[in-house]
């Protein structure tokens, strides 16, 4: 063998082991996540907290009862609960106890406090369809408004990009918990979620540069061209995959002496097999083909329901699931049809009227959203104000109900806060309700969470108190509310 041929075999060996190792990049790129949370459970002793009326976010009430939380998780729940020698116990009597709130549309840390130019990351306003940009990459963890979400007792978030482009990226699920990197506040194994959004915000954002899309028919045009494009990616990437796989079992039969040759052995049999080689890899596409796996879950903002309807139909076209209509301000033309496709809705209780597609919202709309057997009515916030009081929003709509002769339940209505978004999330099995078992997210309220004088007490995060207002911290997490409490000290 001459040092020639040597040369061109070792080099054709290098050649497949870079291919092989860019497909194998690709191939893997949600099963070796690129950017891994680092969040850690905290060490934190048990903790009894005892003759609560407990909403469990099941559908049930349990008044008097127990509940203990050890090594992160909930142990148990009931009347006569014994206390573990370490346990920290809190006398409950007279409040109110619910899993931790969960708000599925949040701008925090995207659309930072102080809001100034140099922190305004929340729109990739350049082009209308970005699945290539991730939220997390803009998430500021300093913001302060994620104190004073946790102050209203929200434990868990998902932050989204805004809502400027047809498609605007991938969403991110934290825990409100501090951090000096998103990383350290990423919920672990969360399944990513995808912004889209419908209606006039697109049209106008690219109409206004006199581009597409301009119009609600040139909306859905590029969903449908966005989605097409991205199955012939992942054509494109089978095909490669099925040529590999070809390739590596041909190498494996030579290797092993299989390969047969012809008997004059002709210059064809002895060519050198050469590996197959990959596509380039587009970030933009991938996301969306990772959508069509569901790997990716689909948050779609969106008022009208004309549009909700034209949306899941386009869903149905590619074969994606749109798990949650956000805003969905005209839901309850359709409730029906959400509960039949299990697809949620997550709404405000009474924000109307300050745009078109706004002006056909009813104050019911929660209530008439949930009132379908299999409903997933929501309630989100969209606001950095608004996240502190969720469960004073669900009491409105829940009031809004009552007078159009929807009756909720306190039971019921604490599953607009927990249960539901973590079924939209897809971590129904992790958080969200009170049951054995699930991380320990839970809030002491001074009384019925729905009252206008309802204040979170205590939250804890996987078993962990991280907010008591009886002792605040004597440094907030951010520079921003350094001397708030001194300032809001009585004289």
């Amino acid at each position: 063998m001459t040092t020639g041929t040597v040369r061109t075999k070792m080099n054709m060996l290098s050649r497949f082991m870079l291919l092989s190792s860019v497909a194998c990049a690709v191939s893997g790129a949600l099963a070796s996540e690129p950017f891994p949370s680092t969040y850690q459970v905290p060490a934190s002793p048990p903790v009894l907290i005892q003759g609560a009326t407990v909403l469990t976010g099941t559908g049930e009430r349990l008044e008097g009862a127990d509940v203990l939380i050890a090594n992160g998780r909930i142990q148990a729940i009931g009347k006569g609960l014994a206390a573990p020698s370490d346990a920290r116990v809190v006398d409950a009597k007279g409040k109110w106890v619910t899993p931790g709130l969960i708000d599925i549309h949040s701008h925090l840390g995207v659309y930072a406090s102080p809001a100034v130019k140099g922190l305004d990351d929340g729109n990739e306003a350049t082009a209308p369809v970005t699945s290539n940009v991730w939220a997390e990459h803009s998430v500021w963890p300093q913001d302060p408004g994620f104190e004073a979400a946790l102050e209203g007792g929200v434990t868990t978030m998902q932050i989204l990009p805004g809502s400027a482009n047809l498609i605007g990226g991938r969403s991110v699920v934290v825990k409100n918990v501090q951090g000096v990197t998103y990383q350290a506040m990423k919920f672990p194994g969360a399944v990513y979620g995808l912004k889209m959004a419908c209606g006039e915000n697109p049209k106008r954002v690219y109409g206004e540069k006199h581009q597409a899309p301009s119009t609600r028919m040139g909306n859905v045009a590029g969903y449908r061209q966005a989605f097409a494009d991205a199955q012939d990616y992942q054509q494109q990437w089978d095909k490669y995959n099925r040529e590999l796989t070809e390739f590596n079992k041909k190498k494996a039969e030579r290797a092993d002496g299989a390969a047969k040759k012809s008997k004059d052995k002709d210059a064809a049999a002895e060519k050198e097999l050469m590996p197959p080689s990959p596509p380039k890899r587009d970030l933009k596409l991938e996301t969306l083909a990772e959508v069509m796996k569901g790997n990716i879950r689909v948050h779609m903002h969106c008022y009208r329901s004309d549009e909700m309807a034209t949306m899941l139909d386009v869903a149905d076209e590619f074969g994606f699931k749109i798990v949650a209509f956000h805003h969905a301000v005209e839901a309850y033309k359709i409730a029906d049809r959400l509960a039949d496709k299990g697809v949620c809705a997550a709404m405000w209780a009474d924000w109307w009227g300050f745009k078109m597609e706004a002006y056909d919202g009813v104050q019911e709309n929660l209530a008439i959203v949930d009132f379908p057997e299999r409903s997933c009515a929501i309630v989100h916030s969209d606001s950095g104000d608004g996240i502190q009081r969720l469960n004073q929003e669900a009491a409105k709509a829940m009031a809004h109900g009552q007078r159009a002769g929807l009756t909720v339940a306190p039971e019921r209505a604490i599953r607009w806060l927990t249960a539901n978004p973590a079924r939209s999330l897809g971590l129904q099995d992790q958080i969200g309700t009170l049951e054995a078992g699930k991380g320990a997210d839970v809030v002491i309220w001074n009384g019925n969470p729905f009252s206008v004088y309802a204040l979170a007490e205590q939250v804890f995060i996987d078993g962990a108190l991280k907010f008591d207002r009886a002792h605040p911290p004597a440094k907030p997490r951010s520079d921003f509310l350094l001397g708030r409490h001194i300032a809001e000290a009585p004289l």
